[in-house]
């Protein structure tokens, strides 16, 4: 679809989409998501002139459907996938990739780490995709020194940048806001530093004494990234990893950091969305919200979560949602999911469904709350399904059609029970949807009542 809306943006230096914002153009993306939010395309232009909105478009991601991050939208969420030295592999990450995109995730993240050459996952990853693709780039640079950081060098993760964007990644996690005098701010937490970027990045400051290399070079990002139209994803390399380390001065630090990159990246007209944390009771999350909206401009908020207690490993994807689905209420543009595998494993293709409709409830969630036009309508047309017995109408209205219809069909699985006046719970004669009253029956029982309230009689 983007083939020809690209060709004539090819060698003009600068093709990211603020870039055009800000000279006042409406690009065929910003046209796109305009009339996939319902949203008019002036107000899509604007907002990403202005930064609080962002379409992440590799010029080189040309089978993309174009969408957006950002406050004024609907809230959004990323299903992490990629595969590990110790398990899956490039066929298991496109089938995840493929059951992330049915089960409506808006983007993915490939975290791939090993299990096959990297370049080849992700391209395969990039090619089949239809939303946009993030990567952490940091990893494969790591790699492609065999894990020796005497070796590891800024011209490596430049390298690195620059491969990923030439094949097509959409936005990338930058560790660039970790400064070496952070790290000195862990020293009280329960769990120190738990990002896998942050950790690289901290431990190669530990080893060779200098401050971090994505932060002194990252005007060289700036530069990558303009030719390519690559998003920045602001990585929190300090997020909390349990609730005890919540908006610490760790935290905080960095998140200061990640502001004045943000406008740094906004002078060259880049697109910027910052993330987020984490860990964070549910006390601490409007405020969380609150200071990175302060902090960084009103750039977009990205999340992990944030879980809201500790407690429940192999139930995360639940803890976790609790904090999402408050993050979106509080203005976080995307919330990136967690799965029932989080602190456990490598998660397979159930763990990515399960995570990633537990987030997509979460986001509906905070888009209702939000009152955003529009977002309950689907709720209202399911709930008179339920009131109408139509049963395979709610099973096409729900966010999950295939588990809503197996867990009816558990233990009504004749075709006559998708006519029943009833399930499981109640039975035949104790389900109370059954109990309707018509409009005549109402009229006479409001009379009766307002006489006998005119009469003072008790009932």
């Amino acid at each position: 679809m983007r083939t020809q809306w690209v060709a004539k943006r090819r060698g003009q230096g600068n093709v990211s989409q603020m870039h055009y914002a800000r000279q006042g153009v409406i690009t065929e993306e910003m046209d796109y998501v305009a009339q996939r939010e319902s949203l008019p395309p002036e107000l899509i232009r604007e907002e990403v002139a202005r930064g609080r909105m962002i379409i992440p478009a590799n010029i080189n991601h040309t089978n993309l459907e174009p969408m957006c991050i950002g406050i004024a939208s609907k809230c959004k969420v990323n299903a992490n996938i990629g595969a590990s030295p110790n398990s899956s592999d490039l066929d298991e990450e496109v089938g995840k990739l493929n059951l992330a995109v049915k089960y409506g995730a808006d983007t993915v993240m490939d975290l791939s780490t090993g299990g096959g050459n990297l370049d080849t996952i992700r391209s395969a990853i990039i090619k089949a995709s239809p939303v946009p693709i993030g990567t952490v780039p940091i990893y494969q640079a790591l790699e492609s020194v065999h894990g020796n950081m005497d070796k590891l060098c800024a011209d490596d993760f430049l390298h690195i940048i620059e491969k990923h964007a030439q094949q097509g990644v959409d936005y990338m996690t930058i560790h660039a806001g970790i400064l070496i005098e952070h790290l000195p701010l862990v020293k009280s937490r329960l769990t120190g530093i738990v990002s896998r970027g942050g950790g690289i990045i901290a431990r190669w400051m530990l080893h060779h004494h200098k401050q971090n290399p994505l932060y002194t070079h990252f005007d060289e990002i700036i530069e990558i990234f303009k030719k390519y139209d690559v998003s920045f994803s602001l990585g929190d390399s300090l997020r909390p990893g349990c609730t005890h380390d919540a908006s610490d001065e760790a935290q905080l630090a960095e998140l200061k950091t990640l502001g004045q990159l943000t406008r740094r990246a906004w002078e060259h007209d880049l697109q910027v969305m910052v993330e987020g944390p984490g860990h964070v009771p549910m006390d601490q999350i409007e405020f969380n919200v609150k200071k990175q909206m302060e902090e960084c401009s009103e750039a977009p908020f990205y999340v992990l979560g944030p879980l809201v207690t500790d407690i429940a490993p192999g139930y995360d994807h639940i803890t976790s949602a609790i904090g999402a689905a408050m993050a979106g209420w509080y203005g976080t543009a995307m919330l990136c999911y967690v799965t029932p595998k989080e602190h456990l494993g490598l998660p397979d293709a159930e763990d990515v469904r399960n995570g990633l409709i537990a987030y997509k409830i979460a986001a509906h969630a905070a888009d209702i709350a939000r009152h955003r036009p529009g977002a309950r309508d689907r709720d209202d047309q399911l709930s008179e399904a339920r009131y109408n017995f139509d049963w395979n109408r709610q099973f096409e209205l729900s966010l999950d059609p295939e588990r809503a219809k197996e867990y009816h069909d558990e233990t009504l699985p004749a075709d006559i029970f998708k006519k029943a006046e009833f399930c499981s719970m109640c039975g035949p004669k104790f389900c109370p949807m059954q109990t309707k009253v018509d409009a005549d029956a109402l009229t006479e029982l409001e009379k009766f009542l307002a006489q006998k309230d005119r009469e003072k009689v008790p009932m």
